[in-house]
């Protein structure tokens, strides 16, 4: 049997791999803590689960449910998004929302809508692998944009060679930043939307870590900017927010000609969210937020003591405003890779090597602030062992 070229030509996706040598540590024996994983250990809210509950055993909600969403569900994202950003998105007749299988499907599928074979899909460097792995599954070439701590961690756009512009398609970012924990400001995004309008460059922004934020900070929506919805869409998730990865539901919104041709690509792929799920999303989004802020200022403590541990033992970091992951510098002497098979071979402790997002991840790790506080902070005294 012969596979596709094109799945001959991608890697196994980041975590995979990650799972997979920890899964060989703990058979061997070991007691393993991993950071290496976004995936939030706090329960989704109960509220949330018992209107799932109740919708389950509703037999309408036992057949196939339609790709566009429930009227219910788009009605509810665009009033969160009216309450939360002050941004208008229209539902019908013509759509502006689009609830999907988690955001990262709908993330993975846009390439296909705007990407033809030879163009060009500008990629943050480092970034979630997924921007890159689905240009070139639709025969898109990926320009990587580097992000550099000196730049706060925002890509140059001005640096952009013009013959790259010439065939540019879309444009990829991603604030709160996975994996750098930046943030970006209505300035950046002001210039993001001037600069896909001067070379007629489609926009996505990946925005799930919006709701996940310290110290009194609040992310803005790249669609707060006037002219955004003509360049662009973003991608959001009830992941991060509502502690729900498990459930799988997440949105597109924005530019309706852009969430036209999702929806046309994802129809003939996908036959919908469960209807009982995109009900329990109804009442996440419209019901109690309260679980919120309790839930920041839990991985706010969080953040503060793996900042300090890291600190102690001679790691360079960014306190991040926003987002699950640290970003840390590796000490002198090492590579990334180096330095991960360093802490699990020394301390059994997981976390992510930068190069996993790209090159520009050389010299950093990810750690994720996602465990169980008994681990959590199991895994911070493993750390401060290495105190010199």
């Amino acid at each position: 049997m012969n596979l596709s070229k094109r799945i001959d030509s991608i890697p196994p996706y980041l975590f995979v791999a990650i799972n997979k040598k920890i899964a060989e540590k703990r058979a061997a024996g070991e007691d393993v803590v991993s950071f290496a994983i976004g995936d939030p250990d706090i329960p989704t809210p109960e509220h949330i689960i018992s209107s799932l509950c109740r919708a389950a055993r509703d037999p309408v909600n036992h057949r196939y449910p339609e790709t566009y969403g429930m009227p219910e569900l788009c009605r509810a994202i665009a009033g969160w998004y009216k309450t939360r950003f002050g941004v208008s998105l229209e539902w019908e007749p013509t759509s502006e929302v689009l609830p999907l299988i988690g955001s990262k499907e709908g993330i993975g599928h846009m390439s296909f809508c705007l990407l033809d074979p030879g163009d060009v899909a500008l990629v943050p460097d480092p970034g979630y692998p997924v921007y890159s792995v689905s240009t070139l599954l639709a025969g898109g070439e990926v320009h990587y944009m580097p992000l550099l701590e000196s730049n706060g961690f925002l890509p140059d756009l001005d640096a952009i060679p013009a013959g790259v512009l010439k065939k540019a398609k879309v444009l990829w970012i991603c604030y709160p930043n996975n994996p750098t924990g930046a943030v970006a400001e209505l300035a950046f995004f002001e210039k993001v939307v001037k600069f896909a309008r001067s070379h007629d460059i489609a926009v996505c922004h990946d925005a799930p870590y919006t709701e996940v934020a310290y110290d009194g900070y609040r992310p803005h929506s790249f669609l707060e900017i006037p002219g955004a919805k003509d360049v662009g869409i973003e991608f959001h998730s009830l992941s991060k927010t509502y502690n729900m990865t498990g459930w799988r539901i997440g949105m597109a919104v924005g530019n309706r000609r852009m969430i036209d041709a999702l929806f046309r690509f994802k129809s003939n792929l996908d036959s919908g969210i469960p209807q009982a799920i995109q009900l329990a999303a109804v009442e996440a989004l419209t019901g109690n937020q309260g679980d919120i802020p309790a839930r920041n200022m839990k991985l706010q403590n969080r953040r503060d003591k793996i900042v300090e541990a890291l600190e102690r033992i001679g790691l360079k970091v960014n306190k991040p405003r926003a987002g699950f992951y640290i970003w840390a510098g590796v000490p002198q002497g090492y590579t990334s890779v180096q330095y991960v098979s360093e802490l699990l071979d020394r301390i059994a402790v997981a976390v992510t090597p930068g190069t996993g997002y790209g090159k520009t991840g050389e010299g950093y790790v990810r750690l994720s602030i996602t465990q169980p506080d008994d681990r959590f902070d199991e895994g911070v005294r493993r750390l401060l062992t290495l105190r010199k």
